[in-house]
């Protein structure tokens, strides 16, 4: 069974940063692609940001050119550094990484609170 851990949410005012780490419980190079997605209650689940194994990378439009999805394969770990953050980035944050074959998987999720 594959775990990816994440960590770094928190409580942060508008105008702030965090930033996210994810790391698997394998290479991060086995990943064809790995992302984070952020979830409200009574809401779907929504992709953030994804990066692929060629390190192309893609972005929600709210969170373009605020958010930057990286990759550091010394620490086998999956950042999102949130800058600018608004009250409505207001979420639980999920690591997601796919695996081809053996499918997707998902982290526990990190809550980030962003107050006004």
């Amino acid at each position: 069974q594959v775990q990816l851990v994440e960590s770094g949410g928190g409580l942060v005012q508008a105008g702030g940063s965090l930033r996210l780490s994810c790391t698997p419980s394998r290479s991060i190079r086995s990943f064809t692609d790995m992302g984070w997605y952020r979830q409200v209650p009574g809401k779907q689940r929504e992709l953030v940001a994804r990066v692929l194994s060629s390190g192309i990378t893609n972005y929600a439009d709210s969170v373009k050119g605020r958010f930057t999805i990286s990759t550091d394969n010394a620490r086998n770990t999956m950042y999102l550094q949130m800058n600018r953050l608004a009250p409505e980035d207001t979420a639980v944050y999920y690591c997601n990484g796919g695996l081809n074959v053996l499918g997707r998987f998902w982290g526990q999720g990190t809550q980030v609170t962003v107050s006004s």
